[in-house]
């Protein structure tokens, strides 16, 4: 039990709705997402409970990594709306007591942005140092690094005769640090919009604003021509030195909630970011648990495995109680980058509806900011399209050409971008059972998942037992409960192969969580120290059952109990 109370912040109590605009809602029949449809679902998120809602990138952009590729960082994308229909969507949801989370990119810009176009122009032009361009080495690459989408960071210019660094794609240069004058400008363009009231920021790959100094190549045991070199161009000490500048100079003047993008770190680095004097950022999204399934370190993500549940214990727990009471956790299973939660760490067949349910009690019950990205409160699926030609992510087509060539068959590659596949998020949100779901009117720009007349949000709100309704309980039981907001964690039985069970606790307030995370019917042993205390059971996936004795209780497959223990 634990006396101290964690300083109390609206961030902290808040949900927050990811939005993938292009997906969400088509209000003008072009078969892409759009801003004033998310005005149109406003009142659908209200109800929902949710409080803040991040927007994936809404900037002008050529669109080479979906919006992730900023060409003017002050502009709407046209396919998005204009900037009047952002500032009624502002207005319309703070109207609503919503918040606005943008997405900011500011490790790299678009190739089309004006300040890539000079900097390519010429090698005297004034803005060539606002990115990173070196010569080849003895007709080769400046360096071995590889790139997040396969192949070498660097790519050559033609007319310069020289290459310049993108982490991602070629479309995406680097933006360069290390030049004071990118960094004011940067800082410049995030005042602008915090001056227009948005409400925070979620910043993109910020972890790799700072490269390692002279960019030398990375160790290559294996002699390859390019290697991963995370260690040279993520979470560098430099970082935090920019970060802190950010937050001096422009943050902290408002009243606003802050998340990081930063993969490869665990909990004890996180606190370099997000620990209470550090003055960075709120949070950060850690990545230990997206590679669960991955095969090996090194082999991508791709190539999988199956995870266990003393895994996942083992690495949520770190997080939870290294950063308790010294910093804060973002809270997600699912992301536009990630595959749907259901179909990986649930069951979208049998259970879907009761594993969806479960994944959402675990979300809203661990300590942190919990993440909800559209569709998981209606439990959305992976989409397992038949043919390459249906995909539209930059990453998986890239994925899908480099197998070929290593000569797998279609089959081997669709089996693997079925389970991994960026797009499995990135499908027209499902709102009723019409054509394309009633995501729009014309031809969207992705196809809609196969199983939208099944699984809508039309059905799951007439339904009062669906996971929708699920959410709005869970929602509202963890606002209401300064114990589930605050409480210290505890995990319980942590070698238990299929339930992850653990406890929060503030002060007097106890609340136990219960989750089988299997899709068989599993024992729960009570604790020692729980076992004479009284437990009122405050939501289940299940119907409720009677009678739960002090010595054991069975939990059905991917049941989910969060009991509240009188101390």
């Amino acid at each position: 039990m634990t006396a101290t109370v964690t300083k109390e912040k609206w961030w902290k109590e808040c949900v927050v709705y990811e939005i993938y605009p292009a997906s969400f809602m088509d209000s003008n029949g072009d078969g892409k997402g759009d801003l004033r449809g998310v005005i149109s679902k406003l009142d659908y998120l209200k109800e929902l409970g949710v409080d803040v809602l991040w927007l994936c990138p809404i900037y002008e952009s050529p669109g080479a990594d979906n919006g992730y590729d900023i060409s003017d960082y002050y502009a709407i994308n046209p396919a998005f709306g204009t900037m009047a229909d952002f500032d009624e969507l502002l207005c319309e949801a703070h109207a609503r007591g919503l918040k606005i989370m943008m997405d900011m990119v500011l490790n790299h810009s678009s190739d089309q942005h004006p300040w890539f176009k000079e900097s390519r122009s010429s090698k005297d032009n004034l803005k060539r140092d606002y990115y990173i361009w070196r010569e080849g080495k003895n007709g080769l690459f400046p360096n071995n690094w590889e790139s997040y989408f396969s192949g070498s960071v660097w790519e050559y210019d033609q007319k310069t005769g020289e290459y310049y660094m993108h982490l991602y794609s070629k479309h995406q240069p680097d933006l360069n640090w290390r030049n004071s004058q990118v960094v004011e400008s940067l800082y410049q363009m995030i005042r602008w919009w915090l001056e227009k009231g948005v409400d925070g920021f979620r910043f993109d790959a910020i972890a790799h604003i700072v490269k390692a100094k002279g960019l030398p190549d990375a160790d290559n045991p294996q002699h390859l021509t390019v290697v991963q070199a995370y260690q040279l161009f993520s979470n560098l000490e430099k970082v935090h030195v920019m970060l802190k500048r950010l937050n001096e100079e422009v943050l902290m003047d408002y009243n606003i909630m802050t998340v990081g993008e930063t993969s490869g770190l665990g909990p004890e680095q996180a606190l370099e970011y997000v620990g209470d004097g550090r003055h960075e950022l709120n949070m950060v999204f850690q990545f230990e648990h997206m590679y669960l399934d991955a095969a090996a370190p090194g082999t991508g993500k791709w190539q999988s495995r199956s995870w266990t549940v003393p895994e996942l214990k083992k690495i949520m727990s770190r997080w939870q109680t290294t950063l308790h009471g010294k910093g804060w956790n973002a809270n997600y299973l699912g992301n536009h980058d990630q595959p749907r939660p259901v179909s990986r760490f649930g069951n979208d067949r049998q259970y879907r509806t009761t594993s969806a349910k479960m994944l959402a009690t675990f979300m809203l019950t661990l300590e942190g900011t919990p993440y909800i990205f559209q569709g998981e409160e209606i439990g959305m699926t992976n989409a397992h399209f038949p043919s390459i030609a249906d995909y539209r992510d930059v990453e998986t087509l890239n994925y899908y050409e480099q197998a070929k060539v290593k000569g797998l068959s279609d089959h081997e590659i669709l089996k693997a971008i079925w389970k991994k596949s960026r797009d499995n998020a990135r499908t027209p949100m499902q709102w009723n059972a019409s054509e394309n779901a009633g995501f729009t009117t014309g031809v969207p720009w992705i196809k809609v998942n196969p199983n939208y007349r099944e699984i809508n949000v039309e059905q799951e709100r007439q339904n009062p037992d669906s996971i929708f309704h699920y959410y709005k309980r869970m929602i509202m039981l963890r606002k209401n409960s300064k114990a589930l907001l605050y409480g210290e964690y505890r995990l319980l039985q942590p070698i238990d192969p299929d339930i992850y069970a653990y406890t929060r606790t503030l002060e007097k307030e106890q609340m136990l969580i219960l989750l089988n995370f299997s899709d068989e019917q599993a024992v729960f042993t009570w604790p020692k120290e729980l076992g004479a205390a009284v437990k009122e059971l405050l939501i289940s996936n299940y119907e409720a059952r009677k009678g739960v004795t002090l010595s054991s209780l069975n939990l059905e497959p991917y049941e989910a109990r969060v009991y509240k223990v009188s101390l």
